[in-house]
């Protein structure tokens, strides 16, 4: 088929807190970008804690009280949280919400919560008191208090399903970007990878590097992303360390995961960034054909071996390929 006679069809809406982009290519281009807008309004009615009529808000509202019956996607997703939170413990918590709320106040005071209350909420923080009951596809919360973020974890699991949208309009090459978790169905229509920037840390508009992928998802995380300063000028980033109540020091202000599933690469990324480099790079090796891009404090590139020839470094970035 002349490249010149596919048909590309684009669009650019505001879902799930943030830009999402998606891009098909293909004759029923229209039919199935209408049909990925409506998942994702719906996903988000369903996933979001700031929808007050929302699953996770009902769950949230009923901790310590009673079981909510959810949707299958909800449990999906809280399952699959759950199973990252029980294999990385300490570095994801699906039960993170208290300490994102009192971390979100902060954004608009002058200084950090205290000590002391970062303490308090911690003991509310543990993925083992979110009860999954199968049967009746019920879940519950068991301490009042706790709360449900699927911040690390919610917009790629609707990336997820909007290639599912994408397949079940058969078509065979397009992607979604949800703010910068990319994800994509095949490759360009002339048979070339999809090529995906990882943005610098610390320049404005500029990037590290580019990779290269085909039917893979593409996520990152950094402490650039959201952040806030304090009196004395100090920056806390957005993403939480759990064994202090802190934003995570790690050593690692970038992590790019590249993997098959978009909900893996959105949680892994999160999960190696508090992690750090050693420990992060234990975590990935129990997820086969996963692959990371890290970025230490020093702004070395460091690039897992399955990437090697799929990475492109921009100019004066040093990069090391870990063996």
């Amino acid at each position: 088929m002349q490249l010149n006679k596919i048909r590309i069809t684009q669009t650019k809406n505001y879902g799930m807190g943030t830009v999402i982009n998606n891009k098909v290519f293909g004759g029923k281009a229209k039919e199935t970008l209408m049909a990925a807008e409506e998942e994702t309004v719906r996903l988000e009615g369903l996933l979001s804690r700031f929808i007050p009529e929302s699953e996770i808000s009902r769950i949230n509202r009923s901790a310590g009280i009673r079981y909510e019956k959810v949707s299958i996607e909800t449990y999906e997703v809280l399952s699959r949280a759950v199973e990252f939170s029980k294999c990385c413990q300490g570095c994801f918590d699906v039960t993170v919400g208290p300490l994102v709320n009192l971390w979100k106040s902060f954004s608009d005071a002058s200084n950090p919560p205290e000590e002391s209350r970062i303490r308090q909420i911690l003991a509310l923080v543990d993925y083992t008191d979110l009860v999954l009951d199968p049967c009746e596809e019920a879940v519950c919360l068991k301490k009042a208090g706790q709360s449900i973020d699927l911040g690390g974890i919610g917009k790629g699991f609707a990336a997820d399903l909007i290639l599912e949208v994408f397949k079940k309009y058969e078509v065979l090459s397009a992607f979604t970007n949800f703010g910068g978790n990319v994800a994509a169905i095949g490759a360009k229509p002339d048979g070339s990878p999809w090529h995906i920037g990882i943005r610098h840390p610390r320049k404005e508009n500029s990037l590290i590097g580019v990779v290269s992928v085909v039917n893979k998802s593409v996520v990152t995380s950094g402490d650039y992303q959201r952040y806030s300063t304090d009196s004395s000028g100090k920056r806390y980033h957005h993403i939480l360390d759990l064994s202090t109540g802190y934003p995570a020091e790690s050593g690692l202000v970038s992590v790019t995961i590249v993997a098959d599933t978009s909900t893996a690469a959105d949680a892994l990324s999160t999960i190696l960034f508090v992690a750090g480099m050693e420990k992060g790079l234990k975590l990935l090796s129990r997820f086969p054909g996963t692959e990371a891009i890290l970025v230490d404090i020093d702004l070395q590139v460091h690039v897992t071996a399955g990437l090697k020839n799929c990475f492109q470094a921009c100019k004066r970035i040093n990069v090391e390929i870990l063996n």
